[in-house]
Formats: structure tokens, sequence, C-alpha cells
């Protein structure tokens, strides 16, 4: 590939995308993209009362990090999990990325702590945001352990598993076997968006070349596979705004 003459150094590039990522530019960026979104489609451009939850087991390369290997037994993969939080249009609240073997209920937990203001700064008077979960989830544990970290967060939120379509049911629609859940399915749509990304297919970090091994090092942690989720969708939002 040739790049232009008047890109920067890599080293250049690097230390501006780190400072951008350790300062949370990179999030601010998104949620302004996505509130400017939202506002496209006549949504509220703040605040939501449905939010759609799921992880996404990733497999790591090779020269992955220690710190990023896990494996994770119900879906066989050896790599890092993604847990997302987005809105009806498949566009994400919050991310957050942790080993595979970490289990849903504790990176779903992980993900709400980490972004706890936003449940905080929600006004009591209006109507409670649902969390709308799949059913490898565990509510009662979940509310129990986010009550210790803020004893009122469930005058905000309440949880709701997704209704699996009974036998009888998926006869009267004439289908069989998988019937996927319209509000669900939002969100595996959005994990359809990151596999067409082609950084995002797997947890890959760049080749170790020895001017760049500081670089590489820093390059395998979660919280750059976190900051690449966002800028994935970034990139989209840019992408729909421009269209319109």
């Amino acid at each position: 590939m040739i790049y232009p003459a008047y890109l920067p150094p890599y080293s250049t590039v690097f230390w501006h995308y780190k400072q951008w990522r350790s300062q949370g530019v990179i999030e601010n960026i998104r949620d302004v993209l996505q509130a400017q979104v939202r506002q496209q489609v006549k949504k509220k451009r703040s605040g939501t009362t449905l939010i759609i939850i799921d992880s996404q087991a990733v497999k790591n390369t090779c020269n992955a990090s220690i710190k990023s290997k896990g494996f994770c037994f119900y879906k066989s993969t050896n790599g890092i999990k993604r847990h997302l939080a987005v809105d009806s249009l498949g566009f994400p609240f919050f991310t957050h990325c942790t080993k595979a073997s970490v289990s849903d209920d504790v990176g779903l937990i992980e993900m709400i702590s980490n972004n706890i203001e936003y449940f905080k700064s929600k006004p009591v008077n209006i109507p409670k945001i649902t969390i709308l979960l799949d059913n490898g989830y565990h509510p009662e544990k979940i509310i129990e352990e986010l009550k210790k970290i803020y004893p009122a967060i469930m005058t905000k939120i309440r949880f709701k598993l997704s209704p699996k379509p009974s036998l009888l049911e998926k006869e009267n629609l004439g289908k069989k076997g998988f019937v996927p859940v319209k509000a669900r399915w939002v969100i595996e749509r959005t994990n359809s968006w990151m596999d067409r990304c082609k950084s995002l297919t797997k947890n890959f970090v760049c080749v170790c070349v020895a001017s760049r091994r500081e670089a590489f090092r820093r390059k395998r942690t979660l919280e750059n596979a976190t900051a690449k989720i966002n800028m994935c969708f970034i990139r989209l939002m840019l992408k729909r705004l421009a269209i319109a």
C-alpha cells in the first residue's frame, strides 16, 4: 500500500491516538455522532428508553498478549469478549472488552459500572430504561451486584429477558427452528457490522517491528480493542450522516 507523502510518521499518529484513547476523546466523538444520528431519525438526541445488550466472543491472533487471552467454554473461543449496549438503531451507548473467559454477567456488570454516571444523571421522573437481555444472562445476580455500586439504580432501569417463541407460537407463524426476536435482532445486526470491518474479524495486533516495539506492546491491550470498536462505529455513523 502506498501512503501519501504528507502522512505523519507512525510514532506521531500513534501518540495522538494513545492520547485520545486515554482521555476519552474517541468515546466523546462516538457519543456526539450517535446523538446526531438519533436526531436524524426524529429520536431524542440524548437518553433512551431501550438498551439492548449482548456479548460477542472473538478469536485472538497468535501474537495476542497474555492479558487478553481467555477461553470461553460455551462458545469454544480462545480470545476476547466484546460487550455492547446499543439503542434501537444498533449504535452503541457503551462498549467494553474483557477476556473471553469472563462471563456475560460479569462483563455486563463491569460495563455498567464503568458508565454508572450515565444512570446517576438520569432523572427519576421519566420512564425507566428497559435493558433487554438474552437468556444467557441472570438478572437477579446482576441486580444484586449493581446495587452494591449504586443502591438506587433500579429506580432508573429494569431488566427484561427477550422472549423465546414456543413451539406452538412457531407453528402458528408457520415457522420451524430458529426464529429471530425482532428487538434482539438489532444487536445481532450490530455484531455483523463489526464483522464486516476487517480489523475486527479477530483480535488483531500489529506485526512486531523493532522500532515499534513499544507501540506493539501497547496495542495488545483490551483498551485498544475497545477503542477499535468505537472507531468502527464512528466510521459507520459518519457515513450515515454524510448520505443524509
